[in-house]
């Protein structure tokens, strides 16, 4: 039996594509302690984890990370990447470390497993060698002379010319629009006393094993893709025990009329008008059934619903994809991965955090229609759902990537991937 220590950053969209992680080697018969936000520690517990608490002055306490950093609000494309780098990710790397240590003081472990998010796990490893897998949970942000870099949402291209403008873009990032983020990384680093890097904090992944969500099928190709990346199928947080169906559930298992399903997730969520109850007033009066999920708010807030809509505060999408037609999301990476592998076709608004890029490979792929606004006009949203209900290219596409996702074994893929590193730490000690 081997021992995992897992460390993610306190929000579910960082800690739920853990789960299926620690849930294959628990019922392996390995052992997983798991450093996590205490707002996450039921999930983390079903799971069959031991849960640790994280540091109060790494935890999230609002509910949302705008409320614990106002300084974040408002900020979109690299303007918030660049502060979500220095303030969200970096600043807590001094703390992670010195908890991580902490940790490993009074028990062995055989891997430390850790979300990319939680850059503490790459310090840690370049400090100590500690055996380390980095689980991705956003389109991987990994450099390639392939593509543009990570945050632009510019579509790949390895011809000639296309390498010279990843080149360029890729000089111009880190020499000017992320000059600052280097800049407060070296600082970081030299505290910890780790040597000056060249590489970004966006392409921290672990020498040993990248744990890539989703299928290469939906990221763009690479020639120079490290050989540690390995794409896992969907890191899906599995079905929610407690789910209890709403009255109305018939009303979306009954085949009747399309189902669209419309989300905002679970962090970019505090004005619903911007997409839930825009695609429910545009679709009023439509021959389909829209189901909005508030991730976490009371339905009420909504106000009342036309005839064709239902509303829940969480619906499970194990249970609510098989029977959707269409989704109409702001981009959130678990959420769409999910919607791909149950084959469901995408309209995507959204311009915070990752979910440009989401949005972009969605459109790449085919599988759906990218709207460049969080809250798009009336009439171009009504546009795009009908089009990815109506035009059989999108069902197609989603179709050729539920195929990949279908293909792969998830769970006997995780426990052969990460059983590995642990029996290679394990024969060196």
């Amino acid at each position: 039996m081997a021992r995992f220590l897992f460390a993610s950053m306190p929000s579910a969209g960082h800690t739920n594509p853990l789960k299926p992680i620690a849930r294959a080697l628990v019922q392996a018969g390995h052992a997983v302690d798991w450093y996590a936000g205490l707002r996450l520690r039921d999930g983390v517990l079903a799971t069959g984890a031991a849960f640790v608490p994280m540091h109060p002055e790494l935890d999230q306490h609002g509910d949302s990370f705008n409320d614990d950093h106002p300084g974040r609000a408002g900020r979109t494309g690299l303007a918030g990447i660049r502060w979500d780098l220095k303030h969200l990710f970096l600043d807590p790397v001094p703390r992670q470390v010195a908890e991580l240590h902490a940790l490993v003081a009074g028990q062995r472990y055989d891997a430390l497993v850790a979300d990319m998010g939680f850059v503490g796990a790459a310090a840690f490893h370049e400090l100590t060698g500690a055996p380390w897998v980095s689980v991705g949970i956003s389109p991987l942000p990994i450099p390639s002379r392939d593509t543009a870099p990570f945050g632009t949402a510019l579509p790949p291209s390895a011809t000639f010319a296309g390498r010279l403008r990843n080149r360029a873009l890729y000089a111009l990032m880190d020499h000017v629009l992320l000059r600052d983020v280097g800049k407060h990384w070296a600082a970081i680093r030299a505290r910890l006393e780790l040597p000056p890097t060249v590489a970004s904090p966006l392409s921290n992944i672990s020498p040993m094993l990248h744990l890539q969500n989703g299928v290469a099928a939906f990221e763009y190709p690479r020639s120079d893709l490290p050989p540690q990346v390995r794409f896992v199928g969907s890191l899906d947080a599995g079905p929610a025990a407690d789910f209890t169906p709403p009255p109305w559930w018939s009303d979306v298992t009954s085949g009747g009329r399309p189902v669209v399903h419309v989300t905002q997730g679970t962090v970019a969520n505090a004005d619903l008008s911007a997409l839930v109850t825009r695609t429910i007033r545009v679709l009023a009066g439509a021959d389909v059934l829209v189901v909005a999920t508030t991730g976490g708010a009371d339905p009420a807030v909504l106000g009342p619903l036309p005839a064709n809509a239902r509303a829940a505060a969480f619906i499970p999408h194990g249970a609510l994809l098989p029977h959707t037609s269409a989704m109409v999301t702001n981009g959130g990476y678990g959420g769409v991965q999910t919607a791909l592998a149950h084959g469901v076709p995408l309209v995507v608004a959204g311009v915070t955090e990752d979910k440009p890029e989401v949005a972009a490979r969605v459109a790449w792929t085919g599988a759906g229609l990218r709207l460049r606004s969080a809250a798009p006009a009336d009439e171009d949203l009504r546009a795009a759902i009908d089009r990815v209900l109506t035009e059989p290219s999108f069902t197609a596409g989603a179709a050729r990537l539920r195929d990949a996702y279908a293909a792969i074994d998830t769970p006997a893929t995780l426990l052969a991937l990460v059983g590995a590193v642990a029996g290679s730490a394990a024969g060196r000690t």
